[in-house]
């Protein structure tokens, strides 16, 4: 017997609850379509699905805000549970297979030096071709919620990260101690080889947009030495747009260790570190498991045996930006 279109039987696909969780997190349609890549009206149409696959409504309105009802609630617990038992099962499956097949997804973060990151893919498609690997540059935010959807193996990201509450799921692999440098074209401070925060601010600074992991961490150190934060003339995304614009202006800037090593031909100014220092993690992000896939782990030994034979700093030091 055909079953029907639309019938409680296909309605709680891993897309749906995915997408209603994703929506529980924001509590906003907008938002959450923006974050999905799809448009506000495909989402609306499958929560209404769901709504009437459970035979209530799963949020409602306070103003323009939306709540979970108690059946949403419901729901919710119900989806979490769903969303990891797929999670865990595609795991497992992917734990019978070689070291030597199949594909990696990583994410990174758009804001990161990844011209070592580049090299190794390089590097692993030499030792390894048949192993595939998707390499997406990303936010923060995109980041964690490919990770949690189990849509990237790996993440290469800044750590702490302070609005991620629940760790339990997750490993991490450091990478480096990515301190951020100081960057002028002030002479009088050119011999100094750390300079304290409140003299960072007698002229005009470029920077990473708000939104940026970067630009938080900086402004919170300043905050903590309850001295006023860098203003900013200009905000960019990317490292390569902060450098010209410092290097055409004289204005200050805050750059990572990795991206300053990568590009030394490329700095016109001086480079000094902070006082105190500013400093965050560089390091591979996972969930539990994964490193236990063949191929991963094969991919972590590769990596290890990569950074042995020349350290991670070596390495951007001989790298040509291009």
């Amino acid at each position: 017997m055909t079953k029907e279109k639309g019938t409680k039987s296909d309605i709680f696909t891993s897309k749906a609850l995915t997408y209603f969780v994703d929506l529980t997190k924001s509590l906003s349609y907008t938002q959450t379509a923006q974050l999905l890549g799809i448009t506000q009206p495909a989402l609306t149409q499958q929560i209404k699905k769901l709504e009437k696959s459970v035979g209530a409504p799963l949020f409602y309105s306070v103003g323009k805000k939306i709540q979970l009802t108690d059946a949403g609630n419901t729901l919710l617990k119900m989806a979490t549970e769903i969303l990891e038992k797929i999670h865990v099962a595609r795991d497992e499956i992917q734990h019978s297979t070689t070291a030597t097949s199949g594909r990696i997804s990583i994410g990174v973060l758009a804001s990161m030096e990844d011209s070592v990151i580049e090299e190794f893919v390089t590097h692993h498609f030499k030792e390894v071709p048949e192993v595939k690997i998707d390499v997406y540059l990303l936010t923060r935010r995109d980041i964690w919620e490919r990770l949690e959807n189990n849509k990237i193996d790996l993440a290469i990201m800044y750590l702490p990260d302070e609005n991620i509450k629940n760790w339990k799921p997750y490993k991490i692999k450091k990478i480096i101690d990515d301190d951020m440098l100081f960057i002028h074209s002030n002479d009088n401070l050119a011999e100094k080889k750390k300079i304290k925060l409140k003299d960072t601010l007698d002229n005009d600074w470029v920077g990473y947009v708000k939104s940026y992991y970067l630009n938080e961490l900086i402004q919170e150190k300043y905050k903590n030495e309850l001295i006023d934060v860098p203003k900013a003339s200009a905000r960019f995304s990317s490292p390569y747009q902060i450098l010209r614009f410092a290097n055409n202006t004289g204005s200050y800037a805050a750059l990572p260790t990795s991206f300053v090593t990568a590009n030394l031909d490329n700095m016109k100014g001086y480079q000094a570190h902070f006082d105190p220092n500013i400093s965050s993690e560089m390091a591979f992000v996972y969930r539990k498991d994964k490193d236990q896939i063949p191929r991963i782990k094969n991919f972590f030994g590769i990596w290890d045996r990569y950074l042995h034979e020349k350290d991670y700093l070596t390495r951007l030091r001989e790298t040509k930006t291009i």
